[in-house]
């Protein structure tokens, strides 16, 4: 069975709940501190479907359907999937909503995506009805906590059909490097693809169906969850288990009381769960691998041996529908290897020029699925950017943007991240978004935003300020009050995790013959920014809005 003959996702919950009807599919580990199931929650497949038949009944009865589009703010709420496959079956696009963004970043999501309808938990309330009015009624707010048994209707019909593989599923925004997010829109054959290609990969990496019980504790609304995660599980009958958010002091208990037996996170967590100190329960757990994005070679090794599992390297993106994995022995994990090419995926390094390079030379990586089908389950394109799809289609490959270097062997190699984007804690930032919102303050000049390293994020965004004062540019009492006035700039405009954690005031920015600034030479290669005299740590700032916004 091919991608394409999966159908729709809610076409494979029928397939999972006829195989495995009292199986667990989704689980909450206990957590007394949260707001939603403190004491944990587990449902099966066929209590899955229930619910689920339920949604779709209100959404079709209001008339939704092939066409449309209904955003959800869920913050990791598990009762999400009772919508999610409620709307899948009647060919109605999902937009998952990051429970971080503000008022104007919900905004443009909703105007962008033409949702007719957000879905929303209880403490977003008056940001979503505020969004809702700017937005003059073409999207509706629905409480997610009290959703009710009749919705309005959309604005418009539905198209007629029954949806397939190829009807829009999801549309995920994700940060480019020119400002606000693009919407990849995703199929329902982007997702069986995705679920297909980790599902079988093998080596490492393998799984048995209807056993597995899969821990991810990254959003939901993120790719790495949402795309490879749910789709795997769906398409085999495990069970997906996700917390709020990483928690490292309860890391351990929580995998071993879920029983889990996989588990998936990017590679800052590896870098946090080994500064822990030891503990019973890291022995005590089923757990037989952990898929990962970008452990720290250093401590790639040291991982596996203290807690007695591999840690699988992998690569992909949410535009990709499959990954890269080095995922068969022996791994290489004393470098930055991810894998080498598989049948879902052909993976090239090439130069500016669009040339393939031979081994051992540093390019871009790029990928398809095949000669005669390059995009056969790939993001179906930008919404609304034609220009953008096909900048990043060139010449028959997916330009992803990362340097890399193949060897003989045809193993691949991460050399370094793409251009502008700022990698925090597992979430991707676009430099010209923070950039923007700086620029547009009344005392800012010009503005730099880089990548600066952090051994617990993994980066941090850096801002190099102009400002329009020059006056009083060396009092560093001055400085101190201008940097908390721009932090409480971005914090009223943006996500918590976009604001600046450094600030660095200078008098000039470099410029090249465009007068673009050239962030190459702002510094001297090898040199920590955050280093630099002057410069103000506002980290402490984000970790308190990080508190207040859980």
């Amino acid at each position: 069975m091919n991608a394409n003959q999966y159908g729709t996702l809610y076409q494979s919950l029928l397939r999972a709940v006829e195989r495995y009807p009292q199986r667990s599919a989704y689980a909450v580990p206990p957590d007394a501190q949260r707001a939603y199931h403190p004491d944990g929650w587990e449902i099966s497949w066929q209590q899955t479907l229930d619910a689920v038949e339920e949604k779709k009944q209100i959404y079709q009865n209001a008339g939704y359907g092939i066409g449309h589009r209904v955003a959800i703010l869920f913050a990791q709420r598990p009762e999400f999937f009772f919508h999610y496959y409620a709307l899948n079956a009647l060919g109605v696009g999902v937009v998952p909503v990051n429970p971080d963004y503000l008022r104007d970043e919900i905004h443009y999501v909703l105007e962008h995506s033409e949702a007719s309808l957000i879905v929303g938990i209880a403490s977003r309330d008056q940001d979503l009805l505020a969004v809702e009015r700017l937005l003059g009624g073409a999207c509706h707010y629905i409480p997610f906590d009290d959703f009710p048994h009749s919705l309005p209707p959309p604005a418009r019909a539905a198209i007629a059909g029954k949806p397939d593989a190829e009807t829009e599923a999801a549309l995920l925004y994700t940060s480019g490097t020119t400002g606000r997010p693009k919407g990849c829109i995703l199929t329902n054959e982007y997702f069986h693809t995705f679920g297909e290609c980790y599902l079988n990969l093998g080596g490492r990496l393998s799984m048995a169906d209807g056993v597995e019980r899969l821990f991810n504790p990254l959003p939901l609304h993120h790719a790495n969850c949402l795309s490879i995660s749910v789709p795997a599980m769906l398409m085999s009958g495990g069970c997906l288990i996700f917390p709020d958010r990483f928690h490292a002091s309860t890391w351990w208990r929580d995998v071993v009381a879920a029983r889990a037996t996989v588990v998936q996170f990017q590679g800052v967590i590896p870098n946090i769960l080994l500064k822990i100190p030891p503990c019973e329960e890291e022995r005590q757990h089923q757990i037989r691998f952990a898929l990962c994005a970008g452990v720290e070679p250093s401590q790639h090794g040291v991982f596996e041996q203290r807690f007695g599992f591999p840690v699988v390297e992998m690569w992909a993106m949410t535009e990709t529908g499959r990954m890269i994995s080095d995922n068969h022995e022996p791994r290489a994990i004393d470098t930055r290897a991810f894998g080498r090419s598989n049948q879902w995926v052909e993976a090239q390094v090439f130069d500016e020029q669009g040339n393939a390079l031979p081994p051992d030379m540093p390019g871009e990586l790029v990928i398809r699925h095949s000669a005669a089908t390059p995009r056969k389950g790939f993001f179906s394109g930008y919404l609304k950017n034609a220009e953008a799809t096909e900048s990043a289609w060139q010449g028959g490959w997916f330009h992803t943007g990362d340097a890399v270097v193949m060897d003989e062997k045809g193993r691949l190699y991460f050399l370094d991240r793409k251009k502008n984007i700022i990698r925090r804690a597992g979430e991707n930032i676009a430099a010209a978004e923070i950039e923007a919102c700086l620029t547009a303050h009344e005392r800012v000049k010009q503005v730099a935003v880089l990548a600066a390293p952090d051994e617990i994020r993994e980066e941090e965004v850096f801002a190099c300020i102009v400002a329009r004062e020059t006056a009083q540019l060396a009092d560093p009492e001055w400085q101190a009050n201008l940097s908390q006035e721009l932090f409480n700039w971005c914090d009223e405009r943006m996500a918590y995790f976009k604001a600046p954690g450094w600030i660095l005031f200078v008098d000039s920015l470099p410029l090249g013959t465009s007068a673009k600034v050239q962030k190459i030479h702002i510094f001297p290669p090898g040199v920590d920014p955050r280093m630099q005299p002057g410069v103000i740590d506002l980290r402490h700032l984000k970790k308190q809005k990080k508190a207040l916004s859980k």
